[in-house]
């Protein structure tokens, strides 16, 4: 019998951001980030490490940010490349995947970006 799981605590107010294109009237398009909503969040760190770029060596530590379950489709519920910001650190997301056999969470694989 497994040990019940323990609460996250949703103890971060994160901006949830969805990637969206738009024309630059040169026949491109820019790439803008439209604010779906806010999410009550719990960070997590996980193992750091380093990576050899072409001309320099970048720390990258992957996070773990748990939020509240949101049925598919939902404008609350966050999606592959969708960030949630938190103040001026931004979170690219990388991977979403229901947590517990009811959903009641999210758990949001993500890296942390450069918000420049």
């Amino acid at each position: 019998m497994s040990a019940p799981r323990k609460t996250p605590r949703l103890d971060r107010r994160m901006v949830l951001e969805a990637p969206t294109r738009v024309a630059d009237g040169a026949g491109g398009f820019q790439l803008t980030w439209v604010v779906r909503g806010v999410l009550w969040a719990a960070l997590t760190p996980g193992a750091g490490r380093e990576a050899a770029g072409v001309e320099v060596r970048a720390a990258q530590v992957p996070y773990r940010i748990t939020v509240r379950g949101a049925p598919v489709g939902s404008t609350a519920r966050p999606r592959p490349e969708d960030r949630l910001r938190d103040g001026a650190r931004v979170f690219t997301l990388l991977a979403v995947t229901e947590e517990g056999p009811r959903g009641q969470y999210l758990t949001c694989f993500a890296r942390e970006e450069d918000p420049a």
